[in-house]
């Protein structure tokens, strides 16, 4: 293993500070949950702060391309702040996956993006985790853009779109005004990070990465998004289960403090040792992806297998450990779930990333698991 720091640095911790101090005055939970009625107005001022206040809208751009010249463990600080408000922002799909895409390329673009003056989605399924998964999109004569993507996370929040286009050369990446393109909502489980069906007829791009790293350019971002994704299922989890102890330390039944339980205290610790050990995944994936370490590639496939089904576990238990109230609609606990569910199944499975571990570490597959095949891919 190599020596990665799983502590915040000072500047890491200062960078923890400031989000959550504008998350707690700006990310009400009452806010949040007005997005399952259709209100997005918390994500447009919310980005705007995180964007602009803060300038972390290119956190992983380079400073001499426009951006902020922040690393893998700055984005994955930011990702648990906001995996443990549930903030309904695009930093995921814009700040990390398409910023890393588009790095790749020397497009004006980069620039714009880093000084959030727009922002990006990459069209493709919110559950693929490959590039191999990627749908391509078709050019004419022209160079005009075609093709259908469903289930795009993102693109609602999108003012630029990055396409995979197919062409005689290889795969290139073609940025489309997300004005020009059909996008249908789609009623999603987490309705904080909406999905949307995007329909491109003969929609005019240009290329912001030639096809000579298009293919690598496409995986770098999704290897990116997967190791990120899991320092907000991490965040979240941790969310859960604080909000969860500082509950049960009040809750009283039978005239005694609930968590003081002998049964609800093992619940508790052995939900705490899950919690930090996908703490520990998530930031030794990060910081392996920050220093460019060649156990990067098994650090993401185990924070990405791991995490995700903690985040799912935490929002459980504080689901039940909360009662009658946890239930509830009023109640924030529902959020945490249906973020969690979402995420699981987000830049791929559990199983699939296991499946890679597999792959990568020489194991065999068993017959459950995703084909061979499938798993060739190198993040």
């Amino acid at each position: 293993m190599s020596d990665i720091l799983l502590l915040d640095t000072d500047v890491e911790a200062s960078l923890r500070s400031a989000v959550r101090d504008l998350l707690t005055a700006r990310c009400d939970p009452a806010a949040v949950v007005r997005a399952y009625e259709g209100d997005r107005t918390l994500t447009r001022t919310l980005w705007k702060s995180i964007a602009d206040d803060l300038g972390l809208a290119g956190l992983l751009i380079p400073e001499n391309r426009g951006g902020a010249g922040g690393t893998a463990r700055d984005a994955a600080v930011v990702l648990e702040e906001l995996g443990s408000f549930v903030a309904p922002v695009p930093f995921l799909t814009s700040s990390v996956i398409a910023a890393t895409v588009l790095l790749a390329g020397d497009s004006a673009l980069v620039g714009q993006l880093g000084g959030g003056e727009c922002s990006a989605a990459l069209l493709t399924p919110f559950s693929t985790a490959s590039v191999h998964e990627v749908p391509t999109l078709t050019a004419d004569a022209a160079g005009r853009i075609s093709g259908r993507v469903t289930s795009v996370v993102g693109a609602l929040d999108a003012d630029v779109l990055l396409a995979a286009v197919q062409t005689a050369n290889g795969t290139e990446v073609h940025a489309l005004a997300a004005a020009a393109v059909s996008i249908e909502p789609v009623v999603s489980l987490d309705m904080t990070r909406p999905l949307a069906d995007i329909r491109v007829d003969s929609v005019p791009g240009r290329i912001v990465v030639p096809a000579e790293f298009g293919w690598s350019a496409l995986q770098s971002g999704l290897t990116m998004g997967a190791a990120l994704l899991a320092s907000e299922q991490a965040g979240l989890a941790v969310r859960c289960l604080e909000s969860t102890v500082e509950y049960l330390k009040l809750r009283r039944q039978f005239g005694r403090v609930v968590g003081g339980f002998q049964a609800l205290k093992h619940r508790l610790a052995d939900l705490y040792v899950e919690v930090e050990s996908a703490s520990a995944a998530a930031r030794y994936a990060a910081g392996t992806l920050a220093a460019a370490d060649s156990d990067s590639a098994i650090a993401t496939a185990v924070a990405a297998s791991y995490c995700s089904d903690i985040a799912v576990h935490a929002a459980e238990e504080a689901i039940q450990l909360h009662g009658g109230i946890g239930m509830t609609w009023e109640h924030p606990a529902h959020l945490y779930l249906k973020r969690a569910k979402a995420d699981q199944i987000g830049l791929g499975s559990p199983g699939r990333h296991r499946a890679v571990l597999a792959d990568l570490v020489g194991l065999p597959l068993g017959s459950d698991h995703t084909a061979r095949e499938e798993t060739t891919w190198q993040p």
